[in-house]
């Protein structure tokens, strides 16, 4: 479970082996046991004595941006990195095996784009027939992508990056017919959004990038070792290239939302730049949707967990690899 505390006043605070919440509400306590992360938001307010608590149960805590992305962290010091996996990490950032495991993230994400497509209900043969041809294009840079080689990551970089780039662009033109009229956006604006669906597609990744940055620490991998994004300053790069496998994860709720036309204008507001932001109620339902929605039990290569579980299955799988890899 975890406490997400976005609500400006809110403070968390610890009972012998509990948090209490308190809000211009009222008290509320939560034992630590079942825990798994905190988040905050600015506004809010935490004390030493819980910090130390979520430290002694390995609870990991998060500080949020009002967009969604951490912005800083608290964890254990019993996650620490086991410095094979590191060394390995770093060996294999720089050889010609890297090109092979970038290649086929990007495959795998295109994929996971073609099959969100696909399963989505087209409203009339028009709209049927532009998917169809989206989806092939975008099995034409999966192509691109299959063909090329290099002897490390920096030789083909580019070239994957530029495809890459054109491939969400015919993606999100696609994903966008399936969205009622009101809801539907020029191009994928990061930031600031300039509407209400990229508001809370900034959002949900925000959520997904601490979620995976947490799930690297844990299994002992460095999380700014990045292997194609690999030029930004103290960044944790890692997450930009395993976050690529499961975005399409946070579409999918983001759709789902936008479709039922659950948004309201206590959702979001809009800045005297033109950007939009969302607010406590829309936040709220962003993070229930999402985290229900890695909560769902699906199976992977044979495998049933979790949404939230694959992802730590994958990044396991990831340390192993490396820790042999010297």
């Amino acid at each position: 479970m975890e406490l997400v505390l976005n609500t400006f006043g809110t403070s968390l605070n610890r009972d012998n082996e509990g948090f209490v919440i308190t809000t211009k509400d009222g008290r509320q306590r939560i034992p630590a046991a079942g825990i798994t992360s905190i988040q905050i938001s600015r506004g809010a307010q935490i004390t030493s004595d819980a910090v130390m608590l979520a430290i002694e149960r390995e609870i990991e805590v998060l500080f949020m941006d009002k967009g969604g992305q951490p912005i800083g962290r608290i964890w254990s010091p019993k996650y620490g990195s086991v410095s094979t996996i590191r060394k390995g990490q770093l060996a294999f950032s720089l050889s010609h095996d890297a090109v092979g495991w970038i290649k086929g993230i990007i495959l795998r994400k295109i994929e996971n784009q073609q099959a969100l497509l696909l399963m989505m209900l087209a409203k009339d043969s028009k709209t049927e027939r532009s998917i169809k041809k989206a989806i092939c294009r975008l099995e034409d840079y999966r192509n691109k992508v299959r063909q090329i080689d290099g002897e490390v990551v920096s030789d083909v970089a580019p070239a994957l990056r530029g495809w890459e780039g054109v491939a969400s662009k015919i993606y999100f033109d696609a994903l966008n017919l399936f969205l009622p009229e009101e809801y539907r956006f020029a191009l994928r604006s990061q930031h600031p959004a300039t509407d209400v669906p990229n508001a809370m597609l900034n959002y949900g990744y925000g959520m997904l990038y601490g979620k995976i940055e947490g799930i690297l620490i844990k299994v002992g991998i460095d999380p700014y070792v990045g292997i194609m994004h690999r030029d930004d300053y103290n960044r944790p790069v890692l997450v930009y290239d395993v976050i690529e496998l499961y975005r399409v994860w946070v579409d999918y709720v983001v759709c789902s939302l936008l479709m039922q036309r659950a948004i309201t204008d206590e959702y979001y507001s809009v800045r005297e730049d033109g950007s939009y932001w969302l607010e406590t109620l829309g936040r709220r339902v962003m993070i229930q949707s999402l985290n229900d929605y890695l909560a769902e039990v699906i199976s992977l290569r044979g495998v049933s967990r979790s949404r939230i579980q694959q992802i730590f299955l994958y990044a396991q799988d990831l340390a192993q690899m490396w820790k042999k890899y010297l």
